[in-house]
C-alpha cells in the first residue's frame, strides 16, 4: 500500500502566494477528510534547519507539496539538510505552485488518486518550467 503525504505551506511571512488561493486550498484540504501536514512557512523551517522537514518525507513514497516555485521548495529542503531526491524510484515528489495555479488546480493535484510521477515531469500546477531563474552566482575575480 502506498504511503502518501501532503504538505501544505501557508507562506506566512513572505506573503508571495495570493491570500485567496492559500486560504481556499487550506479550507478544502481540511474539509476533504484526507490527512495532511500544514506548516506556517517552509522558509522559516528551512532557516532554522528544522528536523521536521526530514520527518515530513521519511517513509513516504508519494509526497505532494503545496507551496511556491518547485525550485525554491527543493532549495529550502536542501538548505535544511533534508534534500528531496530527484528521479527516485522509491519516492515521488510533486510540488504544486500556488503562485501560479488556482486553488482548484492545486487541490485537484494534491487529492488525486494517481501517484505522482515526480515534480520535474508532472505537467500540472507543479511544472518546473514555472520556476524563476536561478540566483546569480559569485564569480571569483
Amino acid at each position: 500500500m502506498s504511503q502518501s503525504r501532503i504538505l501544505y505551506c501557508h507562506c506566512a511571512y513572505a506573503k508571495i502566494i495570493p491570500e485567496q488561493v492559500k486560504n481556499e486550498v487550506l479550507q478544502r484540504l481540511a474539509s476533504s477528510g484526507v490527512a495532511f501536514e500544514a506548516v506556517a512557512d517552509l522558509c522559516e523551517l528551512s532557516a532554522r534547519s528544522d528536523p521536521s522537514l526530514k520527518r515530513l518525507i521519511a517513509g513516504a513514497d508519494d509526497v505532494r507539496i503545496a507551496a511556491c516555485f518547485p525550485r525554491s521548495v527543493k532549495w529550502l529542503f536542501n538548505a535544511a539538510g533534508a534534500p528531496l531526491p530527484e528521479n527516485s524510484p522509491e519516492l515521488s515528489i510533486a510540488i504544486c505552485n500556488m503562485r501560479k495555479a488556482s486553488a482548484e488546480e492545486t487541490v485537484t493535484a494534491l487529492l488525486s488518486d494517481e501517484p505522482n510521477s515526480g515534480a520535474d515531469s508532472q505537467e500540472s500546477p507543479s511544472t518546473s518550467s514555472e520556476d524563476p531563474p536561478a540566483p546569480p552566482t559569485k564569480s571569483s575575480v
